[in-house]
């Protein structure tokens, strides 16, 4: 697939990727890597990273550094010892290994916390879709009290005590520190998190050369009526950013987009994920119930729990040992590791 939707490599990339760019925070004569470049996932048919942004957050390498800053400060939270990274590490796809996350005090919450990779492109967030964007996402966790606990106003009370931080922000936003451009510092961050440097990638690009004969196999079981994967996980995105009944829910559990809509047919239906970097963002499923991608092919095959609001394209499959294997390595060429370790998002 040679054409705009490839993904950006070349000396395009690799000149904005190791450019230098000044930090928006802290100590302003350190260099750092630029977080806003020209990559793009192999589902974006054209455009840059910037023009994900919305016009009254535009996207800055300075409020990205800024944002990034601040997703590893525990300050945000009310006992300054949860930060974001505290559930989103970047070795698991900014996911939490956990299969819920711990909060303040010890707190425990209730869903499994998502991967934040590829989110510039999205149009809806959390497991219900209860926000449709990255600036109102953004200040939910903080507020949440299985989480961080925090009023937003606290939070900017608490970061705007630290000089640097008045600075950084006077200098990106008009306003300076509000609840509102602290929300959009963190959304620039998480804008720039950007993967789409996997074998897949590259196989749609056109060069097979670390895309084996199984993972061939397994992406044409997935794009088949057999397996039918590619109905929610679609090609190059790999998700349809819909919501979907898809077999997990049980009688008397978490609704899911049910409890925002109110429609009797969307119970135990929740957002699609993202596929990209899945085999480094376990455990699985929005309850985070399945410890393994094995567990994960064996419960499609199964055709979901049994529950009867489960979508009727779930539905027992007959698969093979052989094919459930190349559908798992289908699902491991998705993984970029260059991603998983790009220094630029380490604090």
């Amino acid at each position: 697939m040679k054409d705009a939707r490839a993904f950006r490599t070349g000396a395009a990339l690799a000149l904005a990727g190791l450019a230098l760019a000044t930090a928006a925070c802290g100590d302003s004569s350190v260099p750092v890597e630029r977080l806003v470049d020209a990559r793009l996932p192999t589902d974006v048919a054209g455009g840059t990273l910037a023009d994900t942004a919305p016009p009254g957050n535009a996207l800055t390498e300075a409020r990205a550094q800024l944002g990034k800053r601040l997703f590893f400060d525990g300050r945000l939270s009310r006992t300054g010892l949860v930060s974001c990274s505290t559930c989103h590490a970047q070795a698991n796809a900014f996911s939490d290994p956990a299969p819920v996350s711990t909060g303040v005090d010890g707190r425990v919450g209730t869903r499994n916390a998502p991967a934040l990779v590829n989110l510039a492109w999205g149009t809806s967030f959390f497991w219900d879709g209860r926000v449709t964007s990255l600036e109102e996402q953004a200040g939910k966790p903080i507020e949440n009290p299985l989480e961080m606990d925090s009023p937003l106003a606290d939070v900017v009370t608490r970061v705007g005590g630290d000089a640097s931080y008045a600075r950084a922000f006077a200098g990106v936003y008009d306003d300076g520190l509000t609840t509102e451009t602290l929300r959009f510092a963190l959304a620039s961050f998480v804008r720039t998190l950007v993967s789409g440097g996997s074998p897949y990638d590259r196989h749609l690009a056109g060069d097979d050369t670390t895309f084996d004969d199984a993972a061939a196999r397994g992406e044409k079981l997935f794009l088949s009526e057999r397996a039918a994967c590619f109905h929610c996980h679609s090609p190059g995105s790999l998700t349809n950013g819909g919501y979907f009944n898809d077999g997990s829910f049980v009688a008397g559990g978490d609704p899911g987009r049910q409890a925002i809509t109110g429609r009797a047919g969307d119970l135990g239906k929740f957002k699609v994920p993202g596929l990209r970097n899945v085999a480094a963002s376990a455990p699985y499923m929005h309850d985070g119930s399945l410890a393994t991608l094995e567990e994960v092919v064996d419960q499609y095959d199964r055709g979901g729990r049994g529950d009867p609001s489960t979508d009727p394209q779930i539905r027992p499959l007959g698969l093979t040992a052989g094919e459930k294997a190349d559908l798992l390595a289908l699902l491991r060429s998705f993984t970029d590791d260059a991603f998983l370790t790009d220094g630029r998002y380490q604090p």
